[in-house]
Parts: structure tokens; C-alpha cells; sequence
């Protein structure tokens, strides 16, 4: 939610661990990059975009598609604190990514089970849908190949952004 995602980001860690791990999840969070895309993403693929703008350019491992993602404020401010030669970030395991997660989500009070691919329905659901980003567009930032996949996975977000909109239309009436 958008308030367990802010609880998430104020929240400070002493362990450097902790720091990398919340730091890689808040930036899938803010660019719906899956963990192999994550890890694998590198500075060469930060370029400067047609609006000047800096964007992630790659191709998706598991579809082979092209990816454009623009760069969000929040994830830009987290690309700066690891700005090295070839990987963007350091290298973490899956699974200790996961348990980190894990110790996480007790530490901030965050009830759900944190997974890297949290970070990516986030993405699309937090920070695209909830503000009313087109589905089209979800489609695209995820790289799915078919915007069949994305429906599949992101209508009841939809639905329930109709509902509450069609709740607050009644109590405004």
C-alpha cells in the first residue's frame, strides 16, 4: 500500500545489509525492474532519453522485449548512492534477498510477505495504477509480451480503484 511503501522508505537501517536490501526494493518499486533484471542492470543501460530525461534501457530477460523505464525521482535518488563501474548494484542471492526482506517487513511493521516480486506489483499497482497511469502504459513499463498478462494480473486493481472512486462519487452526492 502506499502507506506501507512510505513506512518502507523513511524507515533507517543500521546494518549496510538492510540498506541494500531496502534500497533494491524501493527502487523495483519505483521501476517494476524483476530481481534478475535488478541485479543485472548496469550503468551502460542509464541513458539520457528524448525528453532528457534519464531512462533504464534493456532488454527483458524472460521475453527478450525492450524496456524503457523513465527514472522516478526516488529511484534516481537511490542509483546515486551506487554508482560504480559496470553493475549498478552489488550482488545479493535470491534467497538472501528474501529472508532480508523477511526481517524487514518485522522491523518497519509491515504484515504482508515481502518478496522481490512485491517490489514489482507494487510498481504496477502502488505507484502506476493508483495514480491513474493507463493499463497500456503498466503494460509497457512491466514488458510484459501481452497486455492479456497485465489485465490477468492488475484488473482487481482496477476494479478496486472503480469502486473507490464510485464510493467517494455517492458520498459527494
Amino acid at each position: 500500500s502506499p502507506e506501507e511503501l512510505q513506512a518502507l522508505e523513511n524507515h533507517s537501517f543500521s546494518q549496510p545489509k538492510l540498506q541494500l536490501v531496502q534500497n533494491l526494493f524501493v527502487f523495483s518499486c519505483y521501476t517494476g525492474l524483476p530481481y534478475n533484471e535488478l541485479l543485472n542492470l548496469k550503468n551502460n543501460n542509464i541513458i539520457k532519453g528524448f525528453d532528457g530525461n534519464l531512462w533504464i534501457k534493456m532488454k527483458r530477460e524472460k521475453t527478450a522485449k525492450e524496456l524503457s523505464i523513465p527514472l522516478l525521482p526516488k529511484a534516481l535518488e537511490i542509483l546515486e548512492k551506487y554508482s560504480t563501474e559496470g553493475l549498478v548494484f552489488p550482488r545479493i542471492s535470491n534467497q538472501r534477498y528474501n529472508s532480508y526482506l523477511k526481517e524487514i517487513a518485522d522491523l518497519v511493521g509491515i504484515e504482508k510477505k515481502m518478496t522481490t516480486h512485491m517490489a514489482r506489483r507494487t510498481f504496477a499497482s502502488t505507484v502506476l495504477l493508483y495514480n491513474d497511469v493507463p493499463m497500456e502504459i503498466v503494460s509497457e513499463l512491466l514488458g510484459h509480451s501481452s497486455m492479456k498478462i497485465t489485465q490477468d494480473s492488475y484488473g482487481k486493481v482496477v476494479q478496486k480503484k472503480i469502486s473507490l472512486e464510485m464510493n467517494r462519487l455517492k458520498g459527494s452526492g
